[in-house]
């Protein structure tokens, strides 16, 4: 799993016009999901994210959680973050997983992440063509991949 996290003062996503995920102060969640995945990616990554101290205290110091700022989450399905690049100029997605694979993983991240977050998550519509709306807050922009765990 492939995710890019950006910490937002607000963010949305829109399909056909109408809002159908949107979110104030907390994390909107880009994921990427191939068919090497398991479970245990879902429960290392979403710990992961609902515990990383990227928002400020007080101080201005990045020292607080989702949870310590009861933070909200948006997460949308991202194919293209395993975009292959290496040969030619059109990208690769070979290693992405087909939607009878990757959405009910997707579907499952989005419980796990909402379990460990107390609180249900806003979604995109997996598959759609979605229009992403955010208002970076820093930036702050991470990313994570569940195989490559720097």
């Amino acid at each position: 799993m492939r995710a890019v996290i950006q910490r937002v003062t607000e963010a949305s996503v829109t399909v056909d016009g109408t809002v159908c995920g949107k979110i104030d102060l907390g994390l909107m969640v880009l994921l990427g999901i191939e068919d090497v995945d398991t479970d245990q990616d879902i429960e290392w990554l979403s710990k992961k994210i609902v515990n990383m101290r990227i928002f400020n205290d007080e101080n201005g110091v990045m020292n607080k959680s989702l949870l310590d700022v009861n933070g909200e989450l948006l997460i949308i399905s991202q194919f293209t973050l395993f975009a292959q690049t290496k040969k030619g100029n059109r990208p690769s997605y070979i290693r992405a997983s087909k939607g009878e694979f990757a959405e009910p993983m997707y579907e499952k991240f989005c419980e796990k992440i909402g379990n460990e977050a107390g609180k249900p998550v806003q979604k995109g519509i997996f598959g759609a063509d979605m229009k992403v709306r955010l208002l970076n807050d820093g930036p702050t922009t991470i990313i994570m991949d569940t195989k490559n765990k720097e």
